[in-house]
């Protein structure tokens, strides 16, 4: 039964974003066959979350997969990514402290979601500091890259001290 609720999986996974209706078929096969399988319900939240902006509905497929498998290491990037996006910013706190301390987690992408978080809230300093972690947890070039590209972006927004002190002046 597990190979053929994987077959089903995985053939949900292979058409996902492409092809939803297919995607959604296969994913309905291989939850019919686990209920409880952490990884299709978490790629049904990320369905609902990414594809339809249903956030609420994502949050319950992704907080039942955690509570099924709560070592998953899909799950808590894709349901804090869903946390940012619906702006519940308290619980995606909670959520990135909490994957942090898992075994195997790309912690890299973690930092990266506490800097986003951060800069949501307005504090741009500290989203930087959470880059500058993030880059430390990088180990290929592309995700190094995506952290510079971001650091750029958020000093773009902040506030350029010069110019405030030039106006003050004028004044």
């Amino acid at each position: 039964m597990t190979l053929t609720k994987n077959k089903y999986y995985f053939e949900a996974l292979d058409n996902y974003p492409y092809s939803l209706p297919e995607c959604l078929e296969a994913l309905n096969y291989a939850l019919s066959y686990d209920p409880e399988d952490s990884d299709s319900l978490c790629l049904m939240g990320r369905i609902y979350s990414e594809m339809l902006s249903d956030y609420e509905k994502a949050k319950l497929y992704f907080e039942e997969a955690m509570l099924y498998d709560v070592n998953n290491l899909n799950t808590p990037q894709y349901y804090i990514k869903c946390l940012l996006d619906n702006e519940d910013y308290q619980e995606a706190e909670k959520l990135i402290e909490y994957s942090l301390k898992i075994k195997g987690i790309d912690k890299s992408n973690l930092w990266f979601y506490r800097s986003l978080l951060s800069e949501k809230r307005g504090s741009f300093n500290n989203a930087l500091k959470f880059l500058d972690e993030a880059a430390k947890y990088c180990f290929n070039e592309h995700s190094l890259n995506v952290v510079k590209d971001r650091k750029k972006f958020i000093k773009s927004k902040m506030p350029k001290k010069n110019k405030i002190k030039k106006k003050k002046e004028i004044s």
